[in-house]
């Protein structure tokens, strides 16, 4: 029998905005536990962002963590010696988690000089709809869409 579920963590909100998904975004940015080098990425590209379209850098950031927040992914599935991709609801919390990381995966693949410069730019693609991070979210939409016959193995 499994043993009960670890109870999750408050986070504490960040010092500028007063948001926790500002921490859960730093910390999910950060390495090696630098966590102060991490957010003075993340404030850096925020600023980046407003300086460059006009507009607060915070509401686009929340923008493009929108674009890029899937509804429906897929999982495999193995019945009768075949393995099935069968498309799934995503629970709320992994919402969250899996556009955080695509945006900083995606942004970390970019081209740029500093980090903070290939996260403005991410950023600010996945605000407009376009990028990486964006396009693995099409791509997951399409894969689930595409499976959608499977759709009654459920997981």
């Amino acid at each position: 029998m499994r043993k009960a579920q670890a109870k999750k963590l408050p986070l504490a909100p960040d010092g500028r905005f007063n948001d926790t998904l500002v921490t859960r975004f730093v910390n999910n940015l950060m390495w090696d536990g630098k966590k102060s080098a991490a957010l003075n990425i993340f404030y850096d590209a925020v600023d980046r962002v407003s300086k460059i379209t006009g507009e607060d850098g915070y509401e686009i950031w929340k923008k493009a963590l929108q674009n890029v927040t899937p509804s429906v992914e897929v999982r495999s599935r193995r019945i009768g010696g075949a393995t099935f991709q069968i498309p799934t609801e995503v629970r709320p919390d992994r919402k969250i988690s899996l556009s955080i990381k695509w945006l900083i995966r995606y942004s970390r693949e970019r081209n740029g000089k500093t980090m903070a410069d290939k996260l403005s730019n991410e950023i600010m693609a996945a605000a407009k709809g376009e990028g990486g991070a964006f396009k693995k979210k099409e791509d997951t939409h399409r894969m689930a869409e595409a499976n959608k016959a499977f759709s009654h193995f459920k997981v």
